[in-house]
C-alpha cells in the first residue's frame, strides 16, 4: 500500500488529495451508518490521524458535534498529516479516558496498518475502554493495533462495526483477528488508478470465483468419463466414513470415476456403500502402486481415514512416484510428523497438502513464531514443494512460488466432523478434471464455503454438503455444466 500511494504521487496526485478522499471516505461511512449523535475523533502523530482530522472537518460541516483528541503535539506533525491538522479549526484536546464519557461514536484514527509495536498508554487505555463499554466505532485503515500485514493484534486492538481501508484490502483485515475486529469491510477508491498493480504485482488475493471459474468451462460434448479424470482415494480399515464422503464429494466436484482402494478387512463396508463409487482390495503400499500403473488414474488422494500405519505411509510414497496430481489430508500429513522431511524430498511433482492448525504444526514446528499465517503458509509451501491449504475460518492456500489466496467465504457451521473429507475430496475432484494445485484448492475452499452457506439451518453435518456441490458448481460454471447449457 505504502508503494501504491508512492506511485500514486510520482504519477502526478498529491499526498494531500489522497488524504482528503480518505478522510472524506471515513465521514461518509458514519454518516451512512448513523444519525447525528456526539462523535468523538481519536488522532495518531501519522498520517492515520491526519484522515482522521479530514473525517472531523466534514462531520463538523455536516452539523455533527465533533471532538478531537491528538495523541502527541499539534505542532510536532509532518508532511501531509500537518496540512491536514491546519484544516480542522477546532481543538485537538489531550487523550483522557473521560473522552469517552456519554457513549459517544469512536472514529478510531490513532495507528495504520504498520503499526510496529504493541499499544500501551492512554491509547491502549482507551481502546480497552472502548471494548468493555462496547462503544460504536469506525477504523480508519485498521482497528488500531491490528497489523495490517500479519493480521495479529499488536497489544490490544478496538472491536469495530465498521472498517474504512483504502484502495485495496490488507492481509490483516482477514486474518482471525481482522474478521473479529473489523466489523464492516468498506474498501473505498481514494484516487490510486489501479494501473498502479502493473508495478506491484501483487501475489496475494482474496478468495472469489473470478480467479478460477475459467476452468469450469466444458464445451466437448464428446467427452466421455476417463477425459474427466480418475479420482483414486485411499479407504482404510476403521474409519471408513472419511474415504466414502471424499469419494463423493469427488464425484459430486466432477471427477469422471473415483475408486476407493481400501483393505479386504472393509471391502464388503464400502461395496454395500454408495453404488457409484468403483472398489479395488488394496493391502499395502506396494498393491496402492499396482493399482497406480494404471495411467488414467490420473489424480489420487491420500489420508481420510487411511490410518496411521506402514500402509498409508507406503501409498503416499507410490503415490507421489507417479508425478501425477496427489492430494495429501489428515492422516497422510500426520503419518511424517516424526520426520516431515522424508515426505518433502518425495515430493517433485504438483501437490495440495490439506492441512488443519494441528497438522500444520505437526509438519512445520519450526514456522509456528513466523508472524501471520500467510506467511507461514508461503514459507511451508516453499519448504515442502507443495501448494498448502490450511484450513480455517480464514484459510490460506498458498503455492511455492508465492502466490496464495485468502478464503473467508466459509460459515462456522463448516466446524463439524467430516467436513474436511469433502474438502479434500472436492480439491480431488477437480484436480482429476485438469485443475492445478492452487486453482483447484483455491476453487474447492470457495465451493466448500458456499455449500455450507447453501444450508440454510442449524444442524449441519458433512453429508449435508453434498447434495449441495451441484448447486454451488452451477452458480460459478460459464457455458454447459451437467446439463446446464449456454441459451
Amino acid at each position: 500500500m505504502a508503494r501504491a500511494d508512492a506511485a500514486a504521487i510520482a504519477g502526478g496526485t498529491p499526498g494531500i488529495d489522497l488524504m482528503e478522499a480518505a478522510g472524506r471516505a471515513v465521514a461518509e461511512a458514519v454518516l451512512e451508518r448513523h444519525l447525528p449523535r456526539p462523535v468523538l475523533v481519536l488522532c495518531g502523530p501519522g498520517n492515520n490521524g491526519g484522515d482522521g482530522f479530514v473525517a472531523a472537518r466534514y462531520l463538523h460541516a455536516a452539523g455533527w458535534p465533533v471532538r478531537v483528541a491528538l495523541l502527541g503535539d499539534r505542532g510536532a506533525l509532518r508532511g501531509d498529516a500537518a496540512w491536514a491538522a491546519q484544516g480542522w479549526n477546532g481543538p485537538a484536546e489531550v487523550p483522557s479516558l473521560d473522552l469517552l464519557d456519554g457513549h459517544p461514536l469512536v472514529v478510531d484514527a490513532l495507528f495504520g496498518a504498520g503499526l510496529g509495536r504493541p499499544i500501551g498508554g492512554i491509547a491502549g487505555e482507551l481502546i480497552d475502554r472502548m471494548n468493555v463499554e462496547g462503544l460504536h466505532v469506525i477504523a480508519v485503515d485498521v482497528p488500531s493495533g491490528l497489523h495490517g500485514d500479519t493480521g495479529e493484534v499488536m497489544g490490544r486492538a478496538p472491536i469495530a462495526e465498521c472498517t474504512v481501508t483504502f484502495f485495496r484490502a490488507k492481509p490483516g483485515h482477514y486474518s482471525i483477528e481482522g474478521l473479529r475486529r473489523c466489523g464492516v469491510l468498506r474498501v473505498a477508491d481514494i484516487g490510486i488508478d489501479a494501473s498502479v498493480l502493473q508495478t506491484i504485482l501483487p501475489q496475494l488475493w482474496l478468495n472469489a470465483p473470478g480467479l478460477w471459474q475459467e476452468n469450469f468451462r466444458h464445451r466437448n460434448r464428446g467427452v466421455h468419463k476417463y477425459a474427466r479424470g480418475h479420482l483414486t482415494v485411499l479407504g482404510g480399515a476403521m474409519a471408513t466414513g472419511a474415504a466414502r464422503l471424499a469419494a463423493l464429494a469427488g464425484r459430486r466436484a466432477g471427477a469422471g470415476l473415483v475408486t476407493i482402494a481400501t483393505p479386504r478387512a472393509a471391502m464388503a463396508i464400502y461395496q454395500a456403500a454408495e453404488p457409484g463409487n468403483l472398489i479395488a482390495e488394496i493391502e499395502d503400499g506396494a498393491g496402492f502402486a499396482r493399482l497406480l500403473a494404471d495411467e488414467r488414474r490420473n489424480a489420487i488422494l491420500v489420508g481420510p481415514g487411511s490410518g496411521l500405519n506402514e500402509r498409508t505411509r507406503g501409498a503416499v510414497a507410490a503415490a507421489l512416484a507417479t508425478g501425477r496430481q496427489v492430494v495429501l489430508d489428515a492422516d497422510a500429513i500426520t503419518v511424517f510428523a516424526a520426520n516431515p522431511e522424508s515426505l518433502f524430498e518425495m515430493i517433485h511433482g504438483p501437490v495440495l497438502m490439506t492441512p488443519h492448525e494441528g497438522e500444520f504444526r505437526r509438519l512445520f514446528p519450526d514456522l509456528s513464531t513466523v508472524p501471520g499465517k500467510v506467511e507461514r503458509v508461503r514459507r511451508a509451501a516453499r519448504q515442502s514443494g507443495a501448494t498448502i491449504l490450511l484450513k480455517g475460518p480464514d484459510t490460506v492456500v498458498a503455492a511455492p512460488d508465492g502466490r496464495a489466496v485468502i478464503n473467508v467465504h466459509a460459515p462456522p457451521t463448516l466446524a463439524t466432523a467430516g467436513s474436511g473429507d469433502v474438502l479434500a475430496g472436492l480439491a480431488g475432484g477437480l484436480i482429476a478434471q485438469g485443475l492445478s494445485p492452487l486453482a483447484a484448492g483455491t476453487a474447492a475452499a470457495w465451493l466448500h464455503g458456499d455449500c455450507a452457506f447453501r444450508f440454510e439451518r442449524p444442524g449441519l453435518i458433512a453429508e449435508d454438503l453434498i447434495g449441495r456441490i451441484p448447486d454451488a458448481l452451477a452458480a460459478v460454471s460459464p457455458g454447459e455444466l451437467g446439463g446446464q447449457k449456454d441459451r
